[in-house]
């Protein structure tokens, strides 16, 4: 039975009645749990197709029959019937009818014994076999409302000019009205003042030498790595003299002279050589073939022969830096066999649904199946989702199975989403509200790093970049990771942000949570394509901005430059 829900609630079964778990983070043994759920729904949407969990031990049977694996039911409040999955009937209730769907649920399926689930607060005995789910109580639209950290001692460690730049991004950002009116002002600022008040703190730099330069300075904030990004991107085919043979010389020169440098400097440094994030390199599918719009949406016509070349062209271009990638990674892993993470990985970055629906999905699935062999130890390419997309749940478990059945591992991006304000049919295509996304986000982090804990390298996915700026997120897989006693895992979990972006979470996740395991997105390139990364940063990110930045950052800034 296909299970579309808006949240998820975590029970246990106590003399006859669901209660809710209250732990943090919950972990049930999975030799204690079986895979009964029992599904209700309700009209209010805050309460569709709750799951209740209950554990093998709580179960007797009623009328000698005990629900087996994988059996879902649907119970109607007015009866005690229960049906199978076969044939689920559809059941509406209003929330104040919980409590007695719930009991009723309890006497019409199960009997609990007077002994509780056996729960571990945050571990368990044995990692490998552990479930780990969501705290039901903290999973509401308010959890993720939440305030991000305080930002005051992350400010602390900036220059006069970063902080003077983030003050103007502060006020820029103060409310709605202000922040439409300055990107509608945006293309007409001249570069040279963008560059003064605002490139540094989102670009990298111009040229290789200023990036390599920004890497280094990262890794003083506890930042081992970078995802870099070449801004030059032509997604709806209107930018001319585009030089794609130019853009490819880059970006390899840039994997030389940048993320090569960046990871050996700090190798010869650290004891444990798995402490270290893999460096990456961000292609953008759009920006390295011609009419690149026309070449994704036709990506799959295999019948007209203009299309299929167009269609091998664009596949060689990823290829030719692809490869540079799976090289170095087989070289440096003859001189470091210890190493669980690959060194470098070549990363697909998202485009537009009808372009990633149509073209960049089944690219990015070519390039993992050449350079991510189930025979390889690492992993070279990862692609990225946009978790905010209805069917992306869906999509993934198709991966998985396609994974599965050409011998090559996953490697994931998860993203919310970059396009919201420019998709023409969001409302079909993306979750109706930020509480779906965030709870889709969450469950598909929580199930990869639960795998990846569980299987270690006999995983089907490779590798998992959490790229969020979300706070809640990033801790929740922080905290999986610290319970997990997989290198594996906490090898090739990398949680990442936009330089420039989300600082004070980032700051709060090294130094008061530990992670290690942490890299920016770093933009780089020609000052007229990295002012329109910016301008499109503040049009599809800009509630992301606002809920960072704004009065609370002028305060803080002005806190930390004139009080402290």
């Amino acid at each position: 039975m296909k299970s579309s829900f808006k949240s998820i609630t975590t029970y246990r079964l106590l003399n006859n009645q669901f209660r809710l778990v209250t732990n943090n983070i919950c972990c049930i043994p999975s030799s204690a749990r079986t895979d009964c759920k029992i599904n209700l729904s309700f009209s209010n949407s805050d309460y569709i197709n709750r799951r209740f969990y209950v554990t093998e031990s709580s179960l007797t049977p009623i009328k000698n029959y005990i629900p087996s694996a994988d059996t879902a039911f649907a119970v109607n409040p007015d009866s005690t019937t229960t049906s199978s999955s076969a044939s689920l009937p559809t059941t509406t209730t209003s929330p104040k009818s919980i409590t007695t769907a719930a009991t009723i649920a309890a006497n019409a399926v199960i009997t609990a014994s007077t002994n509780e689930i056996p729960l571990a607060d945050n571990t368990t005995n044995d990692d490998s076999k552990s479930t780990f789910l969501i705290n039901p109580e903290d999973m509401t639209s308010s959890y993720y409302e939440q305030s991000p950290p305080d930002s005051t001692h992350y400010l602390k460690t900036l220059s006069f000019h970063e902080l003077f730049s983030l003050g103007c991004i502060g006020i820029a950002t103060i409310n709605k009205q202000f922040l439409n009116l300055i990107i509608k002002l945006f293309p007409y600022i001249p570069i040279p003042l963008i560059k003064i008040f605002v490139s540094k703190l989102y670009c990298g730099g111009i040229t290789p030498t200023e990036v390599l330069k920004c890497g280094q300075n990262l890794q003083l904030r506890g930042i081992t790595n970078m995802m870099l990004s070449l801004t030059i991107e032509n997604s709806e085919g209107g930018k001319q003299n585009i030089d794609i043979n130019h853009i490819i010389q880059e970006t390899i020169n840039s994997i030389h002279t940048v993320l090569k440098p960046n990871l050996l400097n700090q190798i010869e440094k650290v004891d444990d050589i798995n402490d270290i994030a893999p460096g990456y390199i961000a292609l953008k599918p759009s920006a390295l073939v011609d009419n690149p719009r026309e070449v994704l949406l036709n990506f799959q016509n295999e019948t007209d022969p203009i299309w299929v070349e167009k269609r091998t062209q664009l596949i060689e271009n990823c290829s030719k830096i692809n490869e540079i990638i799976f090289q170095l990674n087989n070289d440096l892993f003859k001189l470091y066999p210890e190493r669980k993470a690959p060194f470098f990985v070549c990363t697909i970055d998202a485009e537009k649904f009808d372009l990633q629906i149509n073209g960049v999905y089944a690219l990015q699935r070519i390039l993992m199946q050449k350079f991510n062999p189930v025979s390889s130890p690492l992993v070279s390419c990862i692609g990225t989702w946009q978790l905010y997309l209805r069917d992306s749940k869906q999509h993934l478990n198709e991966e998985i199975k396609l994974a599965k059945e050409n011998g090559y591992k996953l490697g994931l991006k998860l993203v919310r989403g970059a396009y919201m304000h420019s998709e023409l049919n969001r409302d079909s295509i993306i979750h109706s509200n930020k509480f779906d996304t965030d709870m889709n986000y969450d469950q598909i982090v929580m199930d990869i790093i639960k795998d990846l804990s569980k299987n270690g390298d006999q995983s089907i996915y490779g590798h998992l970049v959490v790229a969020s700026h979300n706070y809640k997120s990033q801790l929740i897989a922080t905290k999986l990771l610290k319970e997990s006693k997989s290198l594996y895992a906490n090898s090739n979990v990398v949680l990442g942000q936009l330089l420039g972006m989300a600082d004070n979470v980032t700051h709060d996740l090294v130094y008061n949570h530990g992670a290690k395991n942490i890299i920016k997105y770093v933009p780089w390139g020609p000052p007229l394509e990295t002012k329109d990364y910016l301008l499109r940063r503040l049009q599809e990110n800009g509630d992301a901005v606002r809920a960072d930045n704004g009065w609370p950052l002028c305060k803080a800034v002005f806190k930390t430059l004139f009080l402290l």
